[in-house]
C-alpha cells in the first residue's frame, strides 16, 4: 500500500466520476460547441454571482490569464512573498505580462490592508505603477491557512480607494469555505476575478476555472489561446468538475480532520521542531536541527509513504480524497515508531 501525501493533486477519479465523464455530451470547445463545459462555466459563474467563467487546463494558466487581464507591461501586482503566482508559476508574471511583483512580508501567506496601503507605489514616473492586489486562499506555504474575511474586505476598500484590481487565487478556496462556513457568493462580491481549482481537493483529473464579470473577462478566451490553452472536446473533463461540485465539497471536512490528527502526532514527536497551525488539509513542519530532511523522507518512503520538502527546511503533508482511514491509521502508527 502506497500512501501518497505529497499533494492533493495525486488523486484519481472515482468510478462514479469516470462514469459521469464517459456520459458527457461534448463538442468542439474552440467552436464554442461543448455543452458540458458551458454547463460547468455557467454553474460556477452563477455560484459566485459573476457573469462569466472560463475553463482552463491548469490553475497557473488561469492565474496568469487573470494577471494579464488586470495589468499592462511595466505595472506591478502586490502579493505575499510566499504567493503561488510568484514562487511556483515559473516567473510567468514577468514573462507573460511584463509585470513585477511587490512582495509583502505577511504571516503564513496572509497580510493586512495596512500592509497593502504601504506597498502601493507613489504616483511617480520612475516607479512601477501598482494596479493589482492578489491573495491566495487557502495559502499553500502558510500551511493551508484561511484568510480572515473581514481583513479581505478591508483590502477591498484599499483597492477601491486606489482603483486597484483584486484577484483571488482560490486554488483551495473550497477548503476555506468548508472550514470557515463561508460562501462562494461572499467571495464573488468581493473580488474582481477568482480562479478555482477542480484537480486538488475536489479530486478531478485536471482543470481550473477563472471567474469574473464581462468587463474583465471579455479577453480571457483570447489570452488563453495565446497561452496555448485552447481545448477541443473538453466536456469530458468538465463533467468531472460538475460531478465534483455536487459530491466532493462537503467531504473536505474529512481531509481537515485527518490533517489535524497528523498535526497532533507530529507535535508529540521529539525530532519535530515546529508545526504550522493546521486549519485545512495541509501540514507544514520542520525537523529539529541536525536531523537530515532527506533521511526523514527516505524513512517514510521505506514504509510506503511519500511526502515532499518545500525548501528552507520545511516539509509538507497534504491529505486528500484518496487518503483512506486505513492509510491514516498506518501513517500515524509509522510516525509514532520513527526514531532519530
Amino acid at each position: 500500500m502506497i500512501i501518497d501525501l505529497r499533494s492533493d493533486t495525486v488523486t484519481k477519479p472515482t468510478k462514479d466520476m469516470l462514469e459521469a465523464m464517459m456520459q458527457a455530451q461534448v463538442g468542439d470547445d474552440v467552436f464554442d460547441e461543448d455543452v458540458t463545459v458551458k454547463m460547468l462555466e455557467s454553474k460556477l459563474a452563477a455560484q459566485f454571482g459573476k457573469s462569466h467563467a472560463l475553463f482552463f487546463p491548469s490553475g497557473s494558466m488561469a492565474n496568469q490569464t487573470a494577471l494579464k487581464l488586470h495589468t499592462q507591461p511595466g505595472e506591478q501586482v502586490i502579493c505575499d512573498k510566499t504567493a503561488h503566482i510568484y514562487n511556483y508559476e515559473a516567473g510567468g508574471a514577468s514573462f507573460n505580462s511584463g509585470i513585477s511583483c511587490k512582495l509583502v512580508d505577511g504571516n503564513r501567506g496572509m497580510f493586512t490592508a495596512q500592509q497593502v496601503e504601504e506597498a502601493i507605489n507613489p504616483d511617480a514616473f520612475y516607479y512601477a505603477k501598482t494596479t493589482l492586489v492578489e491573495v491566495e486562499n487557502t495559502a499553500n506555504r502558510g500551511g493551508g491557512s484561511c484568510w480572515d474575511f473581514e481583513e479581505l474586505k478591508k483590502i477591498r476598500q484599499v483597492c477601491d480607494r486606489h482603483k486597484l484590481g483584486y484577484h483571488l487565487d482560490g486554488a483551495r478556496l473550497w477548503n476555506a469555505l468548508v472550514e470557515k462556513d463561508e460562501t462562494t457568493m461572499q467571495y464573488g462580491k468581493l473580488f474582481d476575478t477568482i480562479s478555482v481549482c477542480l484537480s486538488k481537493g475536489l479530486g478531478c483529473p485536471i482543470g481550473s476555472v477563472l471567474i469574473g464579470d464581462e468587463a474583465l473577462m471579455k479577453n480571457a478566451v483570447r489570452i488563453r489561446k495565446v497561452f496555448g490553452g485552447n481545448m477541443r472536446q473538453v466536456g469530458y473533463l468538465a463533467a468531472a468538475g460538475l460531478y465534483a461540485l455536487e459530491n466532493n465539497i462537503n467531504r473536505l471536512k474529512d481531509d481537515h480532520s485527518k490533517a489535524k490528527d497528523i498535526e497532533t502526532v507530529l507535535k508529540a514527536l521529539s525530532f519535530i521542531q515546529s508545526v504550522e497551525p493546521v486549519e485545512t488539509n495541509i501540514i507544514i513542519f520542520e525537523l529539529q536541527k541536525g536531523i537530515s530532511e532527506s533521511a526523514f523522507v527516505q524513512k517514510l518512503d521505506d514504509n510506503g509513504i511519500k511526502i515532499i520538502g518545500m525548501g528552507s527546511g520545511k516539509l509538507r503533508i497534504v491529505t486528500h480524497l484518496d487518503y483512506t482511514n486505513v492509510m491514516h491509521d498506518k501513517f500515524l502508527s509509522v510516525l509514532r515508531k520513527l526514531e532519530f
